[in-house]
């Protein structure tokens, strides 16, 4: 297997960017379309842990779109042959000091395009 096959780690960087892109502006529709549209598609919150696509939707389209930038560090994106990927990145917001937060994602290549089927964020005391 292939790691990092340079053509497939940049369009999961542009996948990565063009997520964050919509998560800082709270585009719900833009958020959904960028996990898998399926049951089994899992997110792990701060204080939720959704089953589904229409869990996570369902918990966008009700998320206060206040307080949502964030500053990015170390992330680390890694690709694993042509369709799978993982990305990995801290990030620190000015409305929690003295916070981290950390997120993870699992990405799939599916004939629709690039799309997170795993994720986990959580938030803990900066050490």
């Amino acid at each position: 297997m292939q790691i990092d096959i340079p053509e497939v780690k940049a369009e999961v960087e542009a996948a990565f960017a063009a997520y964050e892109h919509v998560l800082m502006t709270n585009d719900v529709d833009g958020l959904t379309a960028m996990f898998w549209d399926s049951e089994q598609t899992i997110r792990y919150g701060g204080a939720e842990n959704l089953y589904g696509a229409s869990e996570i939707a369902a918990f966008r389209a009700g998320r206060s779109p206040v307080n949502l930038t964030r500053t990015l560090a170390r992330t680390v994106i890694t690709t694993f042959g042509r369709d799978y990927a993982t990305a990995s990145t801290l990030f620190h917001r000015e409305s929690a000091p003295g916070k981290i937060g950390r997120q993870m994602q699992t990405w799939v290549r599916f004939p629709a395009g690039w799309r997170v089927v795993a994720a986990h964020v959580s938030v803990i005391a900066e050490p």
